[in-house]
């Protein structure tokens, strides 16, 4: 035994793996490391209006905050009316909504057949379709 000695492990940020998961089996397709606070998004064509809807999340302890809604025109799912603390504002030509206070445990999406549903995560554009399978049931989770 050493006396007096003091061991620490220092982290200025504590990293997370981003976990997609088959809903179902639970087998996983993919894991990324994520620090705290780090972002992703999901992008996807929306069915009704078939324009791109990206949504951006952050880790945030175990859970999955959403941070903005990118999108092009309303639809159903796209909310029509602001909350409280919402901000509407514009990027080029999407309208981009920020200031949400939700935050999940656990997405889950059902992997486009006919558009693709992409990860964007760390500069990569990773295709869920092409990661998972067309009309996969998958879960994301941070462990």
């Amino acid at each position: 035994m050493i006396s007096g000695a003091v061991f620490y492990l220092a982290c200025a940020k504590s990293p997370h793996i981003l976990e997609i998961r088959d809903s179902g089996s639970g087998r996983i397709y993919h894991r990324r490391h994520l620090e705290e606070g780090g972002e992703f998004a999901i992008e996807f064509i929306h069915s009704v209006n078939q324009s791109p809807v990206r949504e951006t999340f952050a880790a945030e302890g175990r859970m999955i905050r959403l941070v903005a809604l990118r999108f092009y025109s309303f639809g159903a799912g796209i909310p029509s009316e602001l909350e409280e603390g919402w901000v509407l504002g514009r990027d080029g030509d999407a309208m981009l909504i920020s200031g949400f206070d939700r935050s999940f445990r656990e997405l889950n999406y059902i992997v486009g057949t006919v558009s693709d549903h992409l990860l964007f995560i760390d500069g990569e554009e990773l295709s869920l379709r092409d990661l998972c399978g067309a009309n996969a049931h998958i879960t994301l989770r941070l462990r």
